[in-house]
């Protein structure tokens, strides 16, 4: 049977995401190795830092940084576990978070880049490329995304999630450049490789903890009133 061309990208857009992003993500180190990036840094400096700055929006961009915190992130999983089919959707939440966050650490202590320097409100330390806050939040709200749309029956419930958590993911990386603490560029970076690591995790490793069968959007176990697995 002939398969269409819309079948075919239905059936593989795990992998055609995974690529793009990593295409998006190698340019940019490029960019960065080789000083180009300066350009798209100065330009979202001159838009976030010199003209958005206000006192009453940093406290708030400061508390949107905080949403990729541990003890934040804890409390999320909790939940995740306690209301997610599956039989260990809070587990699936925290193996995903910590290899992200290995996989940020790796690419950081190879590539070297230092933080911007003289615009910073908050303290950080460590290097720069790429951004961890912005690697986390695409991981991690990522896959909340990810889950909400394949398990939950109801349409609104879906898209409002998926959009809310969309904001979350580029509100963090906003927040980032808006404190001083990373480049444009880190957090492009940090959303590309990020994504491409969601990819490839909701494809090979998500099946280990929330079998497919469960998909389609059945109800929570917790929600029927049935006892959890395991």
């Amino acid at each position: 049977m002939h398969r269409t061309f819309r079948g075919l990208v239905r059936d593989n857009v795990h992998t055609i995401v995974m690529v793009i992003a990593i295409i998006v993500f190698v340019w940019l180190l490029q960019e960065v190795l080789e000083g180009e990036a300066i350009r798209l840094d100065t330009l979202a400096y001159q838009v976030i830092v010199l003209h958005m700055r206000r006192p009453w929006l940093t406290p708030i961009m400061q508390s949107v940084s905080e949403l990729a915190l541990p003890v934040v992130l804890v409390v999320v999983m909790l939940t995740v576990e306690a209301f997610a089919p599956g039989r260990w959707p809070g587990l699936c939440a925290a193996v995903n978070l910590v290899c992200v966050v290995i996989l940020n650490t790796l690419l950081k202590a190879i590539i070297h880049r230092p933080r911007p320097d003289g615009f910073r409100l908050i303290a950080e330390t460590g290097y720069s490329f790429p951004s961890g806050h912005s690697m986390i939040a695409m991981a991690f709200y990522g896959l909340l995304a990810w889950m909400v749309w394949h398990y939950e029956r109801d349409r609104l419930v879906r898209y409002l999630c998926v959009i809310g958590f969309g904001v979350v993911v580029v509100a963090v990386g906003f927040s980032r450049i808006y404190l001083g603490v990373h480049y444009f560029t880190d957090v492009l970076a940090g959303f590309a490789v990020s994504l491409a690591w969601l990819c490839l995790y909701v494809r090979l490793f998500v099946p280990l903890f929330m079998p497919c069968e469960l998909a389609r959007r059945r109800p929570s176990k917790r929600a029927r009133g049935e006892p959890r697995q395991g």
